[in-house]
């Protein structure tokens, strides 16, 4: 009797388990990363602004990020000048950005080009120990800053150079045609 028992139960478990039911919707795609890893989702944008610093701005250059542009509290925001414009082995323009906080030294003493932010907006400033006003047209007039900003996760888990904007701006896939330019 045991043995029928047994026998029945074997065959009653491999019925159940061979039964299946209509096949589910696919899940969504996943984000396959390096080495066929799981990745991490990256939404980082990089925006470039352009403005003169004045009395009259107080020496600062306010925007405020679009309903468009995602920015999270926890996310990093990093901001670049473009310091200077070289050219290549081809003769080619090449940009040479740099991180702020940047610091010169002038005949009138220390000028930073400084910044802060929120997720809501950024503020580009100068802070010097004298007079901005006695500031050269070099210093003050058309600036332009590159805004990256970098999802939290991605910035703790990366281990990119932020002081490389090449480097930023290919971790985040964000190429340079797709940097949305404003004029402030």
């Amino acid at each position: 009797m045991k043995k029928v028992t047994l026998l029945f139960g074997a065959f009653l478990t491999l019925i159940i388990l061979s039964c299946e039911g209509p096949t589910g919707p696919p899940g969504p795609p996943g984000f396959d990363g390096l080495n066929g890893e799981d990745g991490v989702n990256i939404l980082g944008q990089v925006l470039e602004i352009e403005g003169t610093f004045d009395a009259g701005n107080n020496y600062s250059l306010f925007y405020e990020f679009p309903q468009t542009v995602e920015v999270f509290e926890s996310d990093v925001v990093l901001i670049y000048i473009l310091w200077d414009v070289a050219e290549d082995g081809n003769g080619e323009p090449l940009d040479i950005w740099r991180l702020l906080p940047q610091t010169r030294i002038l005949n009138q003493g220390l000028l930073q080009y400084n910044y802060d932010f929120t997720f809501l907006d950024v503020s580009v400033f100068l802070e010097s120990d004298f007079d901005l006003g006695t500031l050269s047209p070099g210093d003050t007039d058309n600036q332009v800053f590159r805004i990256a900003i970098v999802p939290a996760e991605f910035a703790q888990s990366s281990k990119m150079d932020t002081s490389n904007i090449g480097e930023v701006m290919s971790s985040l896939n964000v190429r340079e045609i797709d940097i949305n330019r404003i004029q402030l």
